[in-house]
């Protein structure tokens, strides 16, 4: 644990409440700057229904940060902004990386003890081990809020009282990990989604379990009938739809898996190459020996038993041994686009700021990403100084407008959509300048997916360089790692 120098010309200490990956990075971002941080964290003393450990950033549900193609795909450029803006997350992402095609994903306990090493190393950064019950005091007139999914309901319910609204609740369902040494290879094989090849990858990152139609219909009836944890305490709650139980998902409709996470294409069996899976069950590697995979999209609310009895009906799972199988747990948000300013102040008390996902963000990456801007703006703010928020056109600057001024139920708009969960998406940026897709010489038809892969890279490239311009850079380069203390082992 670090300690912060008591010197009268030191600024005063912002406090920030949650170690998760939004509170690091807000801390990161404070003492980068040049100002003191307390970061309060209650794992330790009280822990959460999903996580194991005590350490800082620890990931309870996928180990991936989704795509890392930062020419057209929007997670990819939040990632390549984050790099520039010298991003603790991203930096030690990159360097516990494991195979996983075109993803970024992490091997989950190497990347929690470097984000762990690094903020108790920091000489501006003092970690404290206990639960904040209540709102900040007063007397920390500045202060981050970044207790994420899993705030404790004390805290919760202060929040609540602050700000007079109701707090919106969804449920995230954890997703079971396969030892891999249990998993069938004859029947099973090695490939990425169209051999596609990404960051430490080779095309074979993926384990894939093929099924019949036979095998594929008995699989979704099973689901259907599955034993479930109940809903009495929650009822009402809605799911986010970009982390969907995996039988919630059977009960839609029957070919919701087949063009879901169990769809087939891009992927032929290697075992029989001329005879195409009616659905295939996806296993990503977990950790950095590849002793581990999780099931990728199998999130999921059935009871331990019916879990284990019916994923075995998979080909290939038949002997699966599981590390750890699926879980549930409750995810809050507040109303963001009412309660915040533009730069995550709560409105009704300047100086407390919001980060992470309990702000509506959704994902490793947004949840880090919104700790970082609250980080910088409370940074400014300790400083004097004035810090103007991200373009809209970057991938940072749309997520902040998402949150900051999504959309509202509205009593005399029946029907208007209200705001909701949402990961960074090409569709919270801004349009391209009339003109800008031009079609490329010698090219007679020019439409449709071209077209859009088109449209994906320039606003790929737009965004890349607006944030460059915000962070006071004329170019950008491919990854910019953080300055870590002098004293961390590189």
């Amino acid at each position: 644990m670090s300690n912060i120098s008591s010197s009268p010309t030191s600024p005063a200490a912002i406090h920030v409440v949650g170690g998760g990956l939004a509170g690091s990075e807000a801390a990161w971002q404070i003492a980068s700057a040049g100002v003191p941080v307390i970061l309060h964290e209650m794992r330790g003393v009280r822990g959460t229904d999903a996580h194991k450990t005590d350490g800082l950033a620890e990931l309870v549900c996928s180990n991936s940060f989704r795509s890392d193609d930062a020419t057209a795909n929007a997670v990819g450029v939040i990632h390549a902004e984050m790099r520039l803006a010298g991003s603790l997350i991203m930096a030690c992402a990159d360097s516990h990386q494991v195979p996983a095609g075109g993803a970024l994903a992490v091997d989950r306990d190497g990347f929690s003890d470097a984000v762990t090493e690094a903020i108790e190393k920091h000489p501006l950064i003092t970690v404290v081990r206990e639960e904040v019950q209540g709102l900040p005091p007063k007397e920390w007139d500045l202060a981050i809020i970044a207790t994420g999914p899993l705030t404790s309901p004390a805290l919760a319910a202060a929040i609540q009282a602050e700000t007079g609204k109701d707090q919106l609740a969804f449920f995230d369902a954890i997703a079971p990990i396969v030892h891999r040494d249990s998993i069938d290879m004859d029947i099973c094989w090695y490939q990425s989604r169209y051999d596609k090849v990404g960051p430490g990858g080779t095309g074979k990152d993926y384990i894939n379990c093929p099924m019949d139609e036979a095998q594929y219909n008995a699989f979704v009836d099973a689901l259907i009938a599955g034993d479930s944890v109940g809903f009495k305490e929650w009822e009402g709650t809605p799911y986010f739809d970009g982390c969907l139980p995996i039988e919630v998902m059977a009960e839609r409709g029957r070919e919701t898996l087949r063009h879901g996470p169990m769809k087939p294409m891009g992927l032929t069996n290697a075992h029989n190459p001329t005879v195409k899976a009616y659905a295939v069950v996806q296993l990503r590697q977990d950790n950095a020996l590849g002793t581990l995979y999780n099931m990728v999209g199998f999130q999921t609310k059935l009871k331990y038993g019916a879990q284990a009895d019916i994923f075995r009906m998979i080909p290939g799972l038949q002997n699966a041994e599981f590390a750890r199988l699926g879980g549930l747990h409750r995810n809050t948000y507040i109303h963001s686009p009412v309660l915040l300013d533009r730069s995550l102040t709560l409105k009704s008390r300047p100086g407390l700021r919001f980060a992470g996902q309990i702000t509506g963000c959704e994902g490793y990456v947004e949840s880090a990403a919104i700790g970082l801007l609250a980080g910088r703006f409370a940074a400014a703010e300790r400083k004097g100084e004035t810090l103007p928020a991200p373009p809209a056109t970057t991938a940072l600057g749309s997520l902040l407008g998402h949150i900051t001024g999504g959309h509202l139920v509205s009593d005399d708009e029946p029907g208007k959509r209200s705001f909701q969960p949402m990961n960074v998406n090409f569709g919270l940026f801004p349009e391209l300048e009339p003109g800008s897709i031009v079609k490329p010489e010698g090219v007679k038809r020019f439409r449709g997916k071209d077209k859009t892969v088109m449209k994906r890279q320039l606003l790929s490239a737009r965004a890349l360089q607006d944030c460059a311009t915000w962070l006071g850079r004329g170019s950008h380069p491919r990854k910019a790692s953080p300055a870590f203390p002098p004293d961390r082992d590189r």
